[in-house]
């Protein structure tokens, strides 16, 4: 993972939610091919992002800094308390919205536009979790290139 691509995350975030993303927003999915990309991008790098550190980088993390890795949550827990995430609890929070956004956007649009709304107000957390986790990589390597 490298910064540019956190860069990239920001920018599909911001480009979705320019303005608001409402029922009506998620009602013009549909008519409107380039909102339909910008909310599969959205939906498609937020998961990849949190799966990718959730999934990769914290278990590999936490055995470099001499943590046994093992469940989901319990690496979730061990990353909350080395200040390598903010809460465990808001990574289930946003595993949650991830799995809405994927598989009931289509069905029901309120359900689409409060989890994009929800997952949207994640980002920060996600994004400065990433930080924290290349920073920490970048000290372990003696590296100085700071995200």
């Amino acid at each position: 993972m490298e910064a540019t691509s956190i860069v990239t995350r920001r920018g599909t975030d911001q480009r979705l939610f320019a303005d608001p993303f409402t029922i009506e927003a998620a009602q013009r999915i549909e008519a409107d091919p380039i909102l339909a990309e910008r909310l599969d991008a959205f939906v498609s790098r937020f998961g990849c992002l949190q799966d990718t550190l959730g999934d990769k980088l914290l278990p590999t993390l936490l055995n470099a800094l001499g943590e046994a890795p093992g469940a989901a949550i319990d690496n979730l827990d061990k990353a909350e308390k080395l200040a390598l995430i903010d809460s465990s609890d808001a990574w289930m929070e946003m595993r949650r919205l991830r799995n809405q956004m994927v598989h009931e956007y289509i069905e029901d649009l309120a359900v689409l536009s409060s989890a994009l709304r929800n997952g949207h107000a994640f980002v920060p957390l996600l994004v400065a979790a990433a930080r924290r986790c290349l920073a920490e990589v970048d000290r372990l390597l003696g590296t100085t290139d700071q995200t």
